[in-house]
């Protein structure tokens, strides 16, 4: 909450409204599109209300705003320290990112002062040397179109190896792991980054060879009572799926949210720290994880 409402998607979104009717009037289906392009499909929800009632006195009725000049976004004090914090993190790292303009900012805290609790501790050696070699020799065969022969050791520690056409990179929150998706319909791999003792660099394929995996894609229901800001934290928090939000009544939503069948523990434990703010509809399955779930934290607890 310090910044969020600095450099969040919801001020970018603004802003490039208020560019335009710097110039001229816009319209609401202009700033509808502005809208879903910088912040969420669903953000028209409550965005285009505060705009057009005039609760954010940015536009008038008419699509004009009194401002003269375009919004500008420099980035402030606090800002910076975050971003220091941010590119602190380990797994940051891994991609190497700039600090140009960051040299002489302290964090806002380090990261040995966070302890974690809703993940696995086994998480992913993110300082030895041969994992991150293995790392940016992945992001350069996805980032230049090229094959890579992996050699890994599976769950019952079985030595594989094999030519792939990598797909995507993917980070399970969880797990704290990254993991290779290859690409196949029939044939695609999941590969933990952890488990690869030699990658190798391999010529280029052509877009033929790069074929998606198959989507296997679960789903569930929930009913959304957006109290405490809860709708746009889900909107947030669950930015990383597939999802259609429709509304029911006044502070009332109904969501459908698609994942991948391997990550759904994760989404349980997700769906969980919303408390009474989410209630599951489906499907069965689902609901029954649920109550498991809650049984056992009640069993821990009264033991």
């Amino acid at each position: 909450m310090l910044f969020s409402e600095v450099y969040s998607a919801y001020f970018n979104a603004v802003a490039a409204i208020l560019r335009e009717a710097v110039q001229c009037a816009i319209t609401d289906q202009r700033m509808s599109e502005l809208i879903r392009e910088k912040a969420f499909s669903e953000s028209v929800l409550t965005v285009l209300p505060a705009l057009k009632n005039e609760e954010w006195l940015l536009i008038n009725k008419n699509g004009q705003t009194p401002m003269r000049h375009p919004p500008q976004m420099p980035l402030t004090t606090l800002e910076k320290r975050w971003l220091k914090t941010l590119l602190s993190d380990l797994r940051i790292a891994l991609f190497h990112p700039g600090e140009t303009g960051l040299e002489n900012v302290e964090p806002l805290f380090s990261y040995d002062d966070v302890v974690y609790f809703d993940r696995y501790a086994d998480g992913d050696p993110y300082i030895d040397a041969n994992y991150i070699q293995n790392f940016h020799t992945i992001l350069q065969a996805l980032r230049e179109k090229r094959k890579l022969r992996i050699s890994h050791s599976s769950r019952i520690n079985r030595r594989v190896s094999g030519v792939f056409v990598p797909f995507r990179l993917e980070y399970s929150a969880k797990d704290d792991k990254f993991r290779l998706i290859t690409s196949g319909v029939w044939h695609s791999r999941i590969i933990n980054l952890a488990r690869i003792t030699q990658c190798e660099l391999l010529e280029g394929y052509g877009d033929g060879e790069c074929i998606p995996p198959r989507q296997r894609d679960a789903s569930i229901i929930f009913d959304l009572m957006d109290e405490r800001n809860a709708l746009e934290r889900v909107m947030l928090h669950f930015s990383d799926c597939r999802k259609e939000t429709r509304r029911l009544e006044e502070r009332r939503y109904t969501v459908i949210l698609w994942y991948e069948p391997q990550d759904e523990t994760e989404l349980l434990i997700r769906i969980l720290s919303f408390g009474p703010m989410i209630r599951v509809t489906a499907p069965e399955s689902f609901m029954n994880l649920i109550q498991e779930r809650l049984f056992l934290q009640q069993k821990f607890i009264t033991e």
